[in-house]
């Protein structure tokens, strides 16, 4: 730890502990940590995939041969072909054009529920574990009642409140309705985004409470205060720096578990309005005609495993690739 004495030496040039040792070669932690990430093929085929997925994402309108939400009934159920790359489904609509903008869908929700998830979560859980404490025990007591609630039946809950509140009351509210209209306009995003939103952040604020408070006695901290630093400094300064790392990797992993939320709810037509493309909502109407049209299943469940998988793969490597154990 540097000296903290001497004139001339301003608050905010104390370094913070961010394990900034050098490693193999003189590279730091983060880039030693990329190193070995590129070297893990299963990682590094997920970032591809996923890179992809999110290429695809950004210009489906020019990938895209048809509009995703205007059919031909001359063509419905039409076999894959010629026409047709990967079909028609049930109004004559390409199955493939869908597929491509069900991209946006699953990967915004994931990538959006991520950043939910672990905003609140790291916020919550470092100010709980740097206090400590009676403001710990009160923190955390939230926290054991969001775990208390089934995570998939509680935002199903909340989902058919967030609904039908919303139907019943835009006409008389004026907020209510804008909140309609914004969800409208995000093709039935918004309910979902807020419903898991609300029930994903108590698992990182448990991780970043744990890691917080160890953190909070090391000596760098302790130097921190004894230079005047107020709370808020020290936590967004020397805190949630050291925390980070393992909150990425955590946060990464649930990823595939966000997009199967929704495709579930899209299922069970909870999920995103008509005729807005999911990839659950074209697995539900697929699976009607499964035995005639294997197809309008096969490709949108094919699409959400290749993603899911993808994600997983990226998780595992950046778990691998930040743990200084590991050696590839």
């Amino acid at each position: 730890m540097p000296s903290i004495s001497g004139p001339g030496k301003a608050q905010d040039e104390l370094p913070m502990e961010k394990n900034e040792v050098s490693v193999e070669g003189g590279r730091g932690p983060w880039r030693e940590g990329f190193h070995r990430l590129v070297k893990n093929r299963m990682a590094l085929a997920g970032g591809i995939v996923i890179l992809t997925l999110t290429l695809i994402a950004i210009f489906a309108p020019l990938i895209a041969p048809y509009p995703y939400d205007k059919g031909n009934f001359i063509y419905n159920y039409a076999k894959p072909g010629a026409k047709y790359l990967l079909g028609a489904d049930f109004m004559g609509r390409d199955v493939l054009s869908r597929l491509i903008y069900g991209t946006r869908i699953s990967l915004s929700i994931g990538i959006l529920c991520a950043l939910i998830s672990f905003v609140i979560g790291v916020l919550y859980g470092t100010i709980s574990g740097y206090y400590g404490g009676k403001i710990d025990n009160l923190m955390m007591r939230f926290v054991d009642i969001g775990f208390a609630f089934p995570d998939m039946l509680f935002v199903i809950l909340l989902m058919v409140v967030f609904r039908t509140s919303v139907a019943g009351l835009q006409s008389h509210n004026a907020f209510i309705k804008a909140v309609g209209a914004l969800d409208n306009a995000s093709g039935g995003m918004l309910f979902i985004l807020i419903g898991i939103g609300l029930t994903s952040w108590v698992s990182m604020a448990r991780l970043a409470r744990g890691m917080a408070l160890a953190v909070r006695e090391k000596e760098y901290i302790e130097a921190a205060r004894a230079l005047g630093l107020n709370d808020l400094r020290i936590m967004f300064r020397h805190v949630i720096p050291n925390i980070v790392g393992p909150c990425v990797i955590s946060v990464t992993l649930r990823i595939p578990s966000f997009i199967r939320t929704e495709a579930f709810l899209s299922f069970i037509g909870l999920g995103v309005n008509p005729p807005t493309p999911s990839w659950g909502m074209m697995i539900a109407d697929g699976y009607k005609a499964l035995q005639a049209y294997p197809h309008l299943t096969i490709f949108p469940g094919l699409f959400l495993a290749i993603t899911m998988l993808s994600f997983s793969s990226l998780g595992d490597g950046l778990r691998d690739a930040l743990d200084p154990r590991m050696k590839m």
